[in-house]
């Protein structure tokens, strides 16, 4: 290593330093929480592609709230026929932590039995429903995964 050298404009410039990757096996752990017969679905928060994190500049711009202007919960056509929840329903999510009103999105691209919503709204606050028992090995929070249920307001 010579210290005197001016580093490359990127990384891994001519070959990459360790090979193309260094990969250890993990045991899959399941998350603390899992449903119940009082929280029947698992919830899972996440982005949108039309909405950044927290939405505090992305939610002012009148562009993108004519694509993506509320907060909703995705939940598959078949739990909602059951729960008679029909597309653009407000909906409560409930969990452990708490109940979040919302929007129904009423779709085929969610699995049987999951819930998802997207954490940029505040009208529908998703991170406060979820759990943040920590990961044993990376030590960060389980928010993406949570038990709940959800009901026609």
């Amino acid at each position: 290593m010579d210290k005197d050298h001016p580093g490359t404009k990127y990384l891994h410039k001519d070959k990459f330093s360790r090979g193309k990757g260094k990969f250890h096996p993990v045991s899959f752990k399941p998350p603390v929480e899992t449903e119940s017969d009082k929280y029947p679905f698992v919830l899972t928060t996440g982005r949108q592609l039309y909405q950044f994190h927290t939405g505090t500049m992305t939610r002012k711009s009148s562009a993108i709230n004519q694509v993506s202007p509320t907060g909703y919960v995705e939940i598959h056509t078949s739990d909602a026929d059951k729960l008679a929840i029909h597309d653009g329903d407000k909906v409560e999510v409930i969990s452990v932590r708490g109940k979040v009103n919302t929007l129904a999105k009423v779709t085929n691209n969610i699995e049987i039995g999951w819930l998802f919503m997207p954490f940029h709204f505040c009208e529908g606050p998703a991170n406060m429903l979820t759990i943040d028992a920590l990961d044993p090995i990376a030590k960060i929070p389980e928010y993406k995964a949570c038990a709940a249920a959800i009901r026609k307001v």
